[in-house]
């Protein structure tokens, strides 16, 4: 059978032990410290963002950006139905109402049109019931499996409704829209170093923002919000956020070969094509224009059972059985139990690709043998 082959696993650079070691050497173990002073000064030169704060998680970076925000209880949010659920958690940590908003066909992402169809819906029920439209305090787009939103188009109704935009890139980091890394086209961009993504600090996040003060607030609030006394003395509710300097030192080692991985990732991706290219029936997830610049950190396709005579989950299983991960594309967060009876605009297009979408096994550490286990269950279940 051979080893399993994972989606997407940690690939480490060589180059992480340099900074643990001093990390361990120097004693300097506990949370912040050289590391994580040195990891966000790169991360900002890797991403062009003005100011960055390392974080112990991409949730907790949007977390921290929508107490920024001004998000209160009772409040709405809107998110990115087609997502995995930390987009959305954060919504309701703070006793707010996530608003739920399909994707376009394109790129898989929140669909500008639909958005625009909520902040009208939602003003007009509120003109109706209030007397003034309560409108949501933010929105939060995903950049799914790397590939950017359409930003320009979100930013304009964003703007036109004057509501601030956080950017869930935590899939994403490498990727670019219109020449820009993505994360630095809105108020607020988070990125995740989790131990799948395409760098890791096995956990990990960034908050990014081009407002000092913000990002200075947020280093505040992620430090048990500390007030400056020779005691401990708080003034209000702080979060134990902040990334460790031991972890910083991977993403210092992980950021040397961040445009490699990138590279990589994007030759897997085209590799499945070439193997696929003459399937009836299989779609991928791909870029709409040069606008968009996908660091494909995962490779996906939509199976048309009708054409192409199997199905998403028949050949998840024939991967299982070969010891290979897959995984089905993210189940709707309008359909998940947990958000039933939250606002939603659907248009289908998520819950069509749920039902026949598959991430395909896409770490940069699969070898040669690897693949040729990966073409030979796709050949055998697409008999080609």
């Amino acid at each position: 059978m051979g080893k399993k082959i994972y989606l997407c696993s940690p690939h480490m650079g060589g180059g992480e032990m340099k900074y643990v070691q001093e990390a361990f050497d120097s004693n300097w173990v506990a949370p912040l410290g050289p590391n994580v002073d040195g990891f966000e000064r790169e991360l900002c030169a890797a991403t062009g963002a003005k100011h960055i704060a390392a974080l112990s998680s991409g949730t907790a970076a949007i977390h921290l950006s929508l107490i920024l925000l001004g998000v209160k209880p009772g409040d709405y949010v809107i998110g990115t139905s087609f997502t995995f659920s930390a987009t959305v958690n954060p919504i309701a940590y703070l006793g707010a109402t996530p608003v739920l908003v399909d994707s376009e066909a394109d790129t898989w992402n929140m669909d500008p049109e639909l958005l625009e169809e909520a902040l009208k819906g939602l003003r007009s029920e509120g003109l109706k019931s209030e007397g003034q439209g309560k409108m949501p305090k933010a929105i939060v787009v995903a950049h799914l499996y790397g590939m950017p939103a359409k930003m320009k188009e979100i930013m304009a109704v964003a703007d036109r409704y004057g509501i601030p935009v956080v950017e869930d890139a935590a899939e994403a980091l490498g990727s670019e829209y219109m020449g820009r890394r993505v994360g630095c086209n809105s108020r607020f961009g988070i990125l995740s170093f989790n131990g799948n993504k395409i760098i890791t600090t096995s956990g990990g996040g960034a908050l990014i923002s081009d407002d000092a003060a913000m990002i200075e607030r947020a280093r505040f609030l992620a430090t048990q919000a500390r007030d400056p006394a020779p005691h401990y003395q708080h003034s209000e509710i702080g979060y134990n956020y902040r990334m460790s300097n031991v972890v910083a030192g991977v993403g210092r080692g992980q950021l040397e070969v961040l445009d490699l991985r990138v590279k990589q990732h994007r030759e897997f991706n085209q590799w499945y094509r070439g193997l696929l290219k003459d399937v009836p029936g299989v779609t991928f997830q791909s870029e709409p224009s040069p606008d968009f610049h996908s660091n494909f950190w995962l490779t996906c396709i939509v199976i048309d059972p009708a054409v192409a005579g199997t199905d998403r989950e028949k050949l998840r299983l024939a991967f299982e059985a070969a010891n290979i991960e897959s995984r089905p594309l993210w189940k709707p967060m309008h359909l998940q139990p947990v958000f039933a009876g939250c606002p939603a605009f659907v248009n289908g297009t998520s819950e069509k690709l749920f039902e026949n979408g598959l991430c395909l096994p896409s770490g940069s550490n699969i070898d040669e043998e690897g693949r040729e286990r990966i073409a030979e269950v796709l050949k055998r279940e697409f008999k080609v």
